[in-house]
This record gives C-alpha cells, structure tokens and sequence, in this order.
C-alpha cells in the first residue's frame, strides 16, 4: 500500500496538480490587489465615486443616516449588504476576465512552440509508404 501511495504521488498529475495550485494561490494575491487597487478605482471614478461596498438597507434596528457598512453591522442591526454583494460579482467578472486572458496568452505561446516544432518534424526523413511495404512484403513471398 505504500508503494502504491508513493507511486501515485510521483505521477505527474499529482504534482503538476500541486505545482499549480501553489501557483495558483500566489496568483490569487497579485489579481485581488489588481482589483482592489488599481480597477475598482477606476470604476468608483466611471461611476461617479460610488462606493458599492458601503450601500446597504436597514431590515431591523436602528442606524444613524451615513453610517459605514462596518458600523451598522457592529450596532447590531439587521443590513441587507447588496453593496457588497455587487462588488463580488464586479471582482468575479475582472479576476475571470484576468484568468481567461492568462490562458488566452499561454494557449498563444503554446501554438507557437507547437508550430516551431512541426517543421522540425516535417523535415525527418520519410520512411517508405504502405504500398512500398506491401510490395516489398509481396516480393519476398513470390520468392518463397
């Protein structure tokens, strides 16, 4: 069972799986601060500065007007977070778009190592064809 356990993990999958979620995890800070700092700016500038992540509505309880998200919930009061909720899916939508030009540019970089390598294939010597080989095969049985 050891054996099996220490086969599984030295398959590539296992650590190319392991390889990229610790990539992954990496990746994850740099586009969380490319939202968070640099995009979510622009847009609360495109917007008109609204703050998304501060818009709320009281369900139960009682809270000064112009009071903070952070400071409603700290009261007490039922909040109904739809700010914050639209700024998920806003930082959903750019880190997927970030994610899918990623694999776009990699998928590139891929097709072209891959066109870089079919001349050099192309270029191998040809060997004989199958009607070659079965006339060859055809010979040598009519000299039997």
């Amino acid at each position: 069972m050891i054996h099996e356990f220490k086969s599984f993990i030295a398959k590539g999958n296992v650590m190319d799986m392991a390889v990229g979620i610790i990539i992954g995890a990496a990746f994850t800070a740099i586009v969380s601060s490319l939202v968070g700092d640099l995009i979510n700016p622009i847009i609360g500038l495109v917007v008109g500065g609204i703050d998304f992540s501060n818009m709320y509505a009281v369900l139960s309880g009682t809270v000064a007007p112009g009071t903070g998200l952070a400071a409603a919930r700290e009261s007490g009061a039922a909040v109904f977070a739809y700010g914050a909720f639209i700024m998920a899916i806003i930082n959903f939508l750019i880190i997927a778009f970030v994610v899918f030009m990623l694999v776009k540019m990699v998928n590139h970089v891929k097709e072209g190592a891959s066109a870089e390598e079919a001349p050099a294939a192309l270029a191998a010597p040809a060997g004989p064809t199958e009607t070659e080989l079965l006339a060859e095969i055809l010979a040598a049985l009519k000299k039997k």
